[in-house]
């Protein structure tokens, strides 16, 4: 092992415990096959499959091609209002005067005073920096291993002590408890000791570019030695999601800061849509500004969207004179560019009205014609029109025979073609900017819509993401992949290369994928639902991350064979696994030698030689791009291991969860990569109902990998103990929840029947119960110093943990169980991304309350909690002997599970006027007859007492 100061990734800091996790974006070779499934690209456009043609259309740019210039620009500013981050109108003075961004800057520049009443802005300087997120050493050690121990041990003679002792006056209700308390003993134990090794990575990013770009003597000129790149977008609905944010997300990758000859962008279009067609155009077209203009002034983050709605000092740490009169141009060219996206579908209806009228009179005056009877009825189809007066091959408007989701030909457009490996520099008269001594070359970029027919199983997101694969390693054969959604952008221009500082060390070739945390933006401040995930991102998955083995075994042959790689790969049997595409199979060697690291020290048994990856790219021609179009095919993966041992891995809504199963599976380590920048950043939705799918549509995937031959229980021997239980306990969680609906309605029960889950409130068990209870909260104060997670997020975590799991993850365990035993298959809709009503208000979907059967048993839960409550406390102040213990222990639980169904309850209310009705009738419906059917059959025994007319009868 190598110093710190030789390697770019630093040596892993462990801690004797804390907590971390596992699940993100960025994914790098899964074994010697998925090293050549990485592709990706962005820059000349064709369409296919019934048509091998490249379409030829106006061009501005020297990559270029079917996406026209932008405008010209404006002489005056026309810029809006100032908004903060949560979308509201930023009013800098008392007076109101509303100024927009950049006028407001001149004015604080020229004589600091508001336009408005002449007097001085009394707001100061925002601060733009964003959230820090370590990814140093840890911050203090995490001995919490001791407390684990402990709690282990007291939960074990708690356990016995509750076996030994039941309640004879109510067995049934001890013996629920008991199971139930059993369950979560062992829960516990599975989400703790993967935990018990927790590790921080660190990054070196100056000796990475040391070492891959600067000049040498085998380098003289200093070009670049870094492997390529593919990134991979999926969309699927352009209503659901908005091309808007798709676009933003493009030119975010366009921007980031990675030799751009290396670098490819794919977005997969899974809809097949002429909207997200032509938007994914104009993102080509602003790119052409967009990303020399953040190459020219270090432009963070690069998502224009993110990047102009940022409050604070545009102009903090910036060195050139023109940034200002630079940035206000950008903006107007980027708010035209919005009011274009935003006009597409106007834009896309009028022109296929126009075009079927067309069409539709001509048929009429060919029937005139033909001497047809003019009073027969026309029969012209609704198509959806490209600009160029052609039927597009995808989805139509009005869904038609082969122009629908589900039924269209394979579309494979490269908007922006492979750029030159020289630098392009440009002028000062060429751009609406001046970009002397900027590089204007734009990443290779390609649209890619799968061909799709009825009768064939697309697999969803995994037969997307796997046909992008396929394509990206005839067009790019990057031998690297960033997967992202088309909601999540690259917030740290580096991010890239912070993963390449593990993939390109010593010991990297054993890596397959590095996770990144995902971050949010849009959510509430409360956070009500948990949405920032951060227990799990910045806990969680840390600790995963340090359950692999330390030594990486090495191979002792000096050359690399694909045997070491897998050892049932025949290069003969190419075809059948891979498919029957030559070129597929020709660029899994190359991309595999790509994806190596250097050769540069004797302890890297089998590396490439420096200077391998400096050669130019060859230009795209007809044939790769028609063979790129053959391999989306809906037939292509016929007869081979796609799915299987092959790219994304199929049978699962969590994809990516399988495929990292597999992976590990078969030896590969990953690495968990926290930036002190976040890396990305995106949306999530924080409407309760969306929340909840969200939830179910993972605790789905979940529950199909327990009944799948993917169950960590029948792993090779390749998969260590702790990494075993750590996607055991994948695969189980979400059966948690037939226990903690259970247990949510024993206090209920308690306080009904009159009994507790002990027959007395003893010395011995209360004793225990604080013990488990500070252990927890020791554990839990801990973890969250670690991790560096709020005690407030924490405490949200555990509320929305019985919110879902009384929930989403009860519908996923019947939903998987009808899977298994009847073949019934699961459908899941996407969640959209688009806000409330309130346009004014950025958390308006927060309130709004869609009725979803998935708020039933939550509902039901709380409100028989309440009324077993009013019946205990009535029947025990009119009891001639009291038992308070009793009611107070039931009370006490039941209020444990109110508080934890708070934010739920208060999802409920929404805003006033908009909670539907049927919510609460039949929850209401619901809670009182349960009640009412506990009383009937276990009615209460004791004296008759009347009480305000009404006869009531106690123990």
């Amino acid at each position: 092992m190598a110093s710190l100061s030789t390697n770019p990734s630093k040596k892993a800091i462990r801690s004797p415990g804390g907590s971390s996790g596992s699940q993100v974006n960025l994914k790098a070779e899964e074994q010697y096959v998925s090293n050549s499934l990485f592709t990706g690209g962005f820059n000349s456009v064709t369409r296919a499959h019934l048509m091998d043609k490249v379409i030829d259309s106006e061009v501005t740019h020297p990559q270029m091609a079917g996406a026209k210039g932008s405008a010209c620009s404006m002489p005056a500013c026309d810029g809006k209002v100032m908004k903060d981050e949560r979308g509201a109108d930023v009013i800098p003075c008392d007076c109101r005067f509303k100024i927009c961004r950049d006028c407001f800057l001149d004015a604080q520049k020229e004589s600091g005073l508001c336009p408005g009443c002449k007097e001085p802005y009394k707001l100061g300087e925002y601060d733009d920096d964003g959230q820090d997120f370590s990814s140093g050493a840890l911050p203090l050690p995490a001995p919490d291993s001791l407390l684990v121990l402990i709690r282990f041990v007291v939960l074990g003679f708690f356990l016995a002590w509750r076996l030994r002792h039941p309640n004879e006056e109510a067995v049934w209700l001890w013996f629920m408890s008991v199971v139930c308390e059993v369950w979560f003993g062992f829960s516990w134990i599975l989400d703790q000791v993967p935990k018990l090794c927790p590790i921080n990575r660190s990054t070196d990013l100056d000796v990475l570019r040391d070492k891959f770009e600067m000049p040498s003597p085998s380098n003289p000129t200093g070009r670049s030695d870094f492997p390529g790149a593919d990134m991979f977008v999926s969309t699927a609905d352009p209503e659901k999601e908005p091309p808007l944010v798709t676009a933003n997300t493009i030119l975010s990758i366009l921007a980031v800061d990675y030799p751009v000859e290396k670098l490819a962008c794919y977005v997969s279009d899974d809809g097949g849509a002429l909207l997200t067609f032509e938007a994914m155009a104009e993102a080509a077209s602003f790119a052409d500004l967009w990303v020399p203009f953040c190459r020219k002034h270090n432009i963070e983050p690069r998502n224009p969207e993110s990047y102009f709605s940022m409050k604070g000092d545009p102009t903090k740490n910036k060195s050139r004179s023109d940034f200002v009169k630079d940035r206000r141009r950008t903006k107007r060219e980027y708010d035209e560019f919005k009011v274009r996206i935003n006009g597409l579908p106007d834009s896309i209806r009028r022109r296929s009205e126009a075009f079927n009228a067309r069409e539709e009179m001509k048929m009429y005056k060919h029937m005139k014609e033909s001497g047809a009877d003019p009073s027969e009825p026309l029969k012209v189809q609704k198509a959806t029109w490209m600009a160029d007066g052609t039927h597009w091959p995808g989805a139509w408007t009005v869904p038609a025979a082969e122009h629908s989701k589900g039924d269209h030909a394979g579309i494979l457009q490269v908007m922006l073609k492979p750029p030159s490996n020289d630098p392009l520099m440009g002028g000062a008269d060429d751009k609406i900017l001046d970009f002397t001594d900027v590089d204007i070359r734009l990443p290779m970029f390609v649209y890619v819509s799968r061909e799709k027919r009825p009768g064939y199983d697309h697999n969803k997101k995994a037969g997307a993401m796997n046909a992008l694969v396929r394509a990206s390693a005839i067009l790019s054969n990057g031998p690297f992949i960033l997967n992202l959604d088309c909601d999540h952008y690259i917030f740290n221009c580096k991010a890239v290369r912070e993963g390449m500082c593990f993939m390109m060390d010593r010991g990297g070739e054993n890596i397959c994928y590095i996770q990144f945390p995902q971050r949010f933006e849009g959510i509430d401040p409360s956070d009500r639902y948990a949405n920032h995930n951060t227990v799990f991102f910045d806990g969680n998955m840390r600790a995963l991350d340090g359950v692999q083995p330390d030594k990486i075994a090495q191979k002792a042959n000096s050359e690399l064979k694909p045997s070491d790689f897998d050892p049932d790969l025949d290069m003969n049997l190419l075809p059948k696994r891979f498919g029957n595409s030559t070129m597929l199979a020709e660029s899994i060697p190359i991309a595999e030698f790509q994806g190596r690291p250097l050769a540069d020290h004797p302890a890297v048994k089998y590396g490439r030689p420096p200077g391998a990856l400096r050669v130019p790219r060859e230009p795209l021609d007809a044939a790769t791009v028609a063979e790129a179009v053959s391999v989306i095919s809906c037939w292509y993966e016929d007869k081979t291991e796609w799915g299987d041992r092959v790219g994304w891995i199929y049978g699962s809504v969590t994809e990516d969860v399988v495929t990292g199963y597999r992976m590990h599976n078969r030896g590969w380590h990953s690495v968990y990569c926290v930036t002190k920048r976040d890396a990305f950043r995106g949306s999530a939705p924080i409407n309760l109902t969306d929340r909840l799918h969200q939830v179910l549509r993972w605790a789905t995937g979940s529950v199909e990998i327990f009944f799948s031959r993917n169950n960590a229980l029948v792993a090779s021997s390749r998969l260590k103990l702790l990494q075993r239980l750590a996607y055991l306990n994948v695969g189980i969680y979400p059966f948690t929840s037939i226990f903690l609906i259970l247990y949510c309605f024993l206090p209920a029960l308690s306080l009904f029947s009159g009994h507790f889950i002990v027959q007395n409130l003893n010395a011995t068990f209360l004793i225990y119960l604080l013990t488990i209870t500070l252990c927890l909260i020791g554990l839990a104060i801990l973890e969250v110093k670690w991790s560096g997670v709020a005690l407030e997020e924490w405490w949200r975590n555990e509320q929305f943990w019985l919110i879902s799991g009384t929930s989403a993850h009860l519908a996923a365990v019947l939903q998987g169980l009808l899977k298994v035993i009847a073949g019934i298959e699961i459908s899941f809709t996407l969640t959209s991304k688009s806000a409330g009503d309130d346009n004014d208000d950025i958390y308006a979907d927060l309130y709004l309350v869609k009725w979803t059967s998935l708020m039933i048993p939550p509902i039901v839960i709380a409100m028989v909690n309440i009324i077993a409550i009013g019946v205990a406390f009535s029947r025990t102040i009119y009891s001639k002997v009291p038992e308070w213990s009793k009611l107070i222990g039931g009370a006490f639980f039941s209020f444990w599970v109110l508080a934890h169904l708070y934010p739920f309850a208060k999802g409920l209310m929404g805003r006033r006027g908009k909670t539907p009705t049927i919510v609460f009738v039949w929850s209401g419906l619901i809670a009182i007859t349960l009640s009412l059917l506990w009383i009937a059959v276990n009615p209460p025994k004791g004296t008759s007492t009347e009480v305000g007319g009404s006869t009531f009868q106690f123990p």
